[in-house]
């Protein structure tokens, strides 16, 4: 008997790029999963989870809406395990307080409200952000390793209008805040950058580089990525879940490299794609610096190359019709 049978578990945002595989995961390993969409109907957000194997039997869609406190009620009832990973993803907004930070943190609360009402509800798992990690000031260079004991400054990312980072450091923080003063059993994952073979029929925003660099980019740009493959970051979920020491927050981070390496890796798999040859400032490159990878093997993780990575962006994006190699 699988680990999941007769287990009822829910995720929220289940539409999402990270959430759809995770729902994938859950439904091969036995469990019944509650699923959360901002809108069951309409077909881009829900064809693609209908259509997992087991979904007809164990999968059943919920609306529920961030800002609506006691939405999740329905949703967490009856269920022991929770996967909260609904969070809006933008870095150019014009209100961050109602486009991000709000729906980021209450959203985080609504949620943990309704769990702590639940007495079947045996663990927390959230979808945190190296967003909420490495965003302090400090300088990084190859000598640097990031860990866990890493948290963001709030007063350095509001300073530098980084508002994505403010939404997931402030969302963390209440999270960790809520479940101890109300006992609540909580695991926070923070991915870096999330690559790998979309289920979704959309682009989301972490592939969107990976097309744009293929599909006739002039520059590429002097950002260092915290490389992450999809599959890794739902499995790290699952393991969260199920394995019974996870506690606390893991960097998910595969690999630290600058997109040049990227070009690079790309350049070798498709010869004949037409890549940036030049960064698009004539600055020395950012350094590269590392992230712990120890915690996040703990749980079972082993990262997947970055060169499998982007080789099954690249083919997932193809098969979607996103592009034409």
């Amino acid at each position: 008997m699988s680990e999941g049978e007769q287990k009822v578990v829910c995720v929220t945002g289940a539409s999402g790029y990270i959430a759809s595989w995770v729902v994938k995961l859950l439904l091969q390993r036995g469990y019944t999963v509650k699923a959360s969409v901002r809108n069951p109907n309409d077909p881009k957000k829900t064809e693609h989870l209908l259509s997992l194997d087991g979904a007809k039997e164990r999968l059943h869609l919920f609306e529920a809406n961030l800002l609506d406190e006691g939405a999740f009620d329905a949703l967490v009832d009856g269920c022991e395990g929770i996967f909260h990973m609904a969070s809006p993803v933008f870095f150019s907004v014009n209100d961050p307080q109602a486009e991000l930070i709000d729906p980021a943190v209450k959203g985080t609360l609504n949620v943990l409200k309704s769990c702590a009402k639940v007495p079947s509800v045996k663990s927390v798992v959230v979808t945190s952000s190296m967003a909420s990690v490495l965003f302090n000031g400090k300088p990084l260079n190859p000598d640097v390793v990031v860990d866990e004991t890493w948290f963001s400054d709030l007063e350095f990312c509001v300073k530098q209008r980084l508002w994505y980072m403010v939404s997931k450091t402030l969302a963390e923080e209440a999270a960790w805040k809520f479940a101890k003063e109300n006992r609540i059993d909580l695991v926070t994952l923070n991915p870096g950058l999330v690559i790998g073979p979309l289920l979704q029929p959309t682009i989301n925003f972490s592939v969107e580089p990976i097309l744009k660099l293929i599909t006739g980019a002039q520059t590429f740009p002097d950002v260092v990525h915290r490389f992450v493959d999809v599959r890794d970051v739902a499995y790290a979920h699952i393991q969260a879940f199920e394995v019974p020491s996870a506690n606390g927050r893991y960097c998910l981070v595969g690999r630290v490299a600058h997109f040049i390496e990227a070009v690079k890796i790309l350049k070798e798999l498709y010869p004949s794609l037409n890549l940036p040859e030049k960064c698009e400032d004539d600055k020395p490159l950012l350094p590269i610096y590392q992230v712990s990878k120890e915690k996040a093997k703990s749980l079972g993780v082993n990262f997947i190359p970055l060169e499998v990575s982007l080789k099954d962006t690249v083919e997932s994006l193809k098969e979607k019709g996103f592009v034409n190699v």
